[in-house]
């Protein structure tokens, strides 16, 4: 089925997933949505991300998608359940997939997880342990600075360095062999976390088990793309493109050109009947 793929995320992180999307999917077309304009979800409250969260999907459902992806760990925690309800497609979340490998991966059940303050206080990647493996030992810590060392490009150095060093000082401790990467900013920075662990940790990447993830679905729903055709995948934002451009060439590893800016304002008020009958 030639449908695209969604996918969305409050900005850029969730360009790791398209990363590894591209890699598993080559003949997928992807269409993103990065909510830029409203960036940080990992802030707000529970009842806004779940509002962002309808409004991101509704936007890249006009495109007629067949599968969506919540590349964002935050709205995945708090607004999957209410997507699920309003929309028939398969949705795919990143903690699921990201929970269920830290399970198969670890040898002495001591599960680490970094992410924004929202990701760990909704509990949703220690929830999810806790029904595939309930003698896991689950130490879980807020990172609110890493994200902005992302964006600005400090991926290594002194500031960062320091920053991670004070987040896993505490799960070092705790013999954790287990590191959930619990924000999709975070796999830019595992050079770094496997410098201060000595290698100790198995790191894992929700982009690339997401992506595993999507994979599965697709070959099971009978949704997978078999023409050899090349789409052009294309790439949204809520706000300001030059800056997403080059950072996200950083994420994906290659240049992203194709960038769009939409007035959501404008969408949203197009759209606002239609939303405003969807009750969260």
């Amino acid at each position: 089925m030639n449908k695209p793929i969604g996918i969305f995320d409050s900005g850029l992180g969730g360009l790791t997933v398209v990363k590894e999307l591209k890699k598993q999917l080559p003949n997928e077309q992807l269409i993103y949505f990065g909510d830029t304009a409203r960036i940080p979800y990992g802030t707000k409250s529970k009842e806004l991300i779940q509002q962002f969260a309808m409004e991101d999907a509704r936007f890249l459902m006009q495109f007629n998608i067949k599968l969506l992806i919540v590349a964002c760990n935050t709205a995945s925690s708090l607004a999957i359940d209410t997507l699920r309800e309003h929309f028939s497609l398969p949705i795919v979340g990143v903690v699921r997939p990201g929970a269920h490998a830290a399970t198969v991966q670890t040898k002495n059940n001591k599960i680490g997880i970094i992410g924004t303050p929202s990701t760990i206080n909704s509990d949703a990647y220690a929830d999810e342990i806790k029904l595939r493996m309930d003698t896991a030992d689950v130490y879980s810590q807020a990172c609110p600075l890493l994200v902005p060392l992302v964006e600005e490009g400090w991926l290594d150095g002194d500031i960062t360095r320091l920053t991670l060093e004070e987040y896993l000082n505490t799960l070092i401790k705790r013999d954790v062999d287990t590191l959930i990467l619990g924000c999709t900013h975070y796999p830019l920075l595992k050079k770094s976390i496997e410098k201060i662990t000595q290698g100790r940790m198995n790191l894992i990447d929700s982009g690339l088990e997401t992506a595993k993830t999507v994979k599965e679905i697709l070959i099971k729903e009978n949704l997978l793309n078999l023409d050899n055709q090349e789409f052009k995948d294309q790439y949204f934002v809520s706000d300001n493109p030059l800056k997403f451009q080059k950072i996200g060439s950083m994420f994906l590893g290659e240049e992203l050109t194709n960038v769009k800016r939409i007035d959501f304002e404008k969408f949203l008020m197009e759209n606002k009947k239609l939303l405003k009958n969807i009750q969260i």
